[in-house]
């Protein structure tokens, strides 16, 4: 496995968020991490990245325990992480961000250029000298992607990617998932979207009040309304 949670608690000051959470991600596999507002989603991918200041557990990365390496140490060894809020430099341009963004290339892994990420999204290659504080919310989603990919990671965890997207932009950032996934990037997303999970996604785990209530494939989701209902409905 390309990465594996296990027994995963995190905590805010003395609130206790996440129990036991548990989840794998295959090589080149899309996996999805489904729940409501407040679920427990971005706490989830925060402290596999080492940003919750208080957690227990274990996180395998590439067969490596990185469970009580800092956050630095993690992306540096290919975990990739595209937060919720972007967190792009708005007074850098685009070909600064990814600048910032940049590290050395990984033995067996392509290494990402910006050449490579205006194919991937073409808005950015027409705006290379914008300021990243002067785009649209869509083109701050593309920016964060890229400068995340500048870092040629090898598994990335995009934080609610198509939240706040007109459709047309988030057709983009589907299509822009799955080449990544072709590129033979293991990629887990987090989202409410369901339709949205089921264009990219292998498998899905959905979590609920800061535990894993179901995992399986996007098919057997399907095949289980009910699960839907009780954990994805509005």
């Amino acid at each position: 496995m390309k990465l594996e949670v296990s027994e995963l608690n995190s905590f805010y000051g003395p609130a206790h968020i996440l129990f036991d959470v548990g989840f794998a991600v295959g090589e080149g596999e899309v996996v999805a991490m489904l729940g409501r507002n407040g679920a427990g989603k971005s706490t989830t991918f925060r402290s596999v990245v080492g940003l919750v200041s208080r957690r227990e557990g274990k996180v395998t990365f590439e067969g490596e325990d990185v469970s009580r390496l800092p956050s630095y140490e993690i992306v540096r060894r290919g975990l990739g992480y595209v937060p919720e809020d972007r967190r792009i430099f708005t007074e850098l341009s685009v070909e600064e961000n990814f600048e910032v963004g940049r590290q050395k290339a990984r033995p067996g892994v392509a290494a990402w250029t910006p050449e490579r990420i205006y194919t991937l999204f073409p808005n950015l290659g027409e705006m290379r000298k914008r300021l990243g504080g002067d785009m649209s919310g869509g083109e701050q989603q593309m920016l964060s992607i890229g400068r995340t990919l500048m870092g040629n990671p090898s598994l990335v965890l995009l934080d609610e990617p198509s939240e706040g997207l007109a459709p047309k932009i988030v057709e983009q950032m589907a299509d822009a998932i799955l080449a990544m996934k072709r590129e033979g990037l293991s990629i887990v997303i987090s989202e409410q979207n369901l339709h949205f999970a089921k264009l990219i996604c292998d498998r899905a785990y959905i979590i609920e009040k800061g535990r894993i209530r179901f995992s399986g494939t996007i098919d057997e989701l399907e095949a289980h309304p009910e699960i839907r209902d009780a954990y994805l409905a509005v």
